[in-house]
């Protein structure tokens, strides 16, 4: 009589397609942690040449399946985040960039070697409100305006002959710039003071050139912070 027992066969075989399966998820994971890694420098590099500099820049690759992926030559989107990054001397607290259809050659992961190109790019840059109203002091000529969040609204604050003031702006991009909204302004102030105040703060906060060449499209106050958006076309990377 034979000692096999029925269906052993397909215990086996199940078995082995297991193995197989979680075989590939490893190198697939693997592969990926190289390629990010390999990204992440590419990318810091890119960005010293706009006068970036950061402490911690991470790349991750999203969608589903590295290899899948990397066999089309094209990543539906990569996020890149650096932390407590410069531009144009100018502290940061956070860069978010996330890049969509990113193509990325094969000779990328096999020899270091190629030009990552991205369709379209969006940035997300975190400030201060102090490191905001040290560009608002140079951008208006104000001394001493402090451009602090209070309940998540943006203020501008200042000394001005004397008088104390302190109204609720509300921040747009205009030709480049962040335009100050002061509607708000008390009109109890003398007219002389308010419109002094006014033409001052109506000149904007000019931004330094953002990382990667973007152009400024929009300003949040999230949280205690501000938060610059901004978009860029046609960015390179180059191994």
């Amino acid at each position: 009589m034979s000692s096999k027992r029925p269906g052993g066969w397909l215990r086996r075989l199940v078995v082995t397609l297991v193995v197989l399966a979680i075989l590939a998820v490893v190198v697939d994971r693997i592969a990926v942690v190289v390629a990010q890694n390999h990204l992440a420098a590419m990318a810091d590099t890119q960005a010293r040449k706009y006068d970036v500099r950061s402490s911690d820049t991470s790349v991750k690759i999203n969608g589903f399946g590295f290899l899948p992926q990397l066999y089309n030559e094209k990543f539906s989107s990569v996020t890149l985040t650096m932390l407590k990054p410069k531009f144009s001397g100018v502290p940061a607290e956070t860069l978010k960039v996330d890049m969509h259809d990113v193509h990325v050659p094969r000779s990328l992961v096999v020899n270091q070697k190629g030009t990552v190109t991205v369709d379209t790019t969006d940035l997300q840059l975190k400030l201060s409100p102090r490191e905001l109203s040290r560009l608002a002091v140079k951008s208006t000529g104000l001394e001493g305006l402090q451009m602090p969040v209070v309940d998540g609204k943006l203020h501008a604050q200042a000394t001005v002959q004397g008088v104390k003031i302190d109204v609720p702006i509300l921040p747009q991009i205009q030709n480049g710039k962040i335009a100050m909204d002061v509607s708000q302004l008390s009109t109890t102030l003398p007219s002389v003071l308010r419109n002094a105040l006014r033409n001052r703060l109506a000149q904007g906060i000019t931004i330094p050139p953002l990382p990667f060449g973007a152009q400024l499209t929009g300003v949040t106050v999230v949280g205690g912070a501000v938060v610059l958006t901004a978009t860029a076309s046609g960015l390179n990377f180059n191994a």
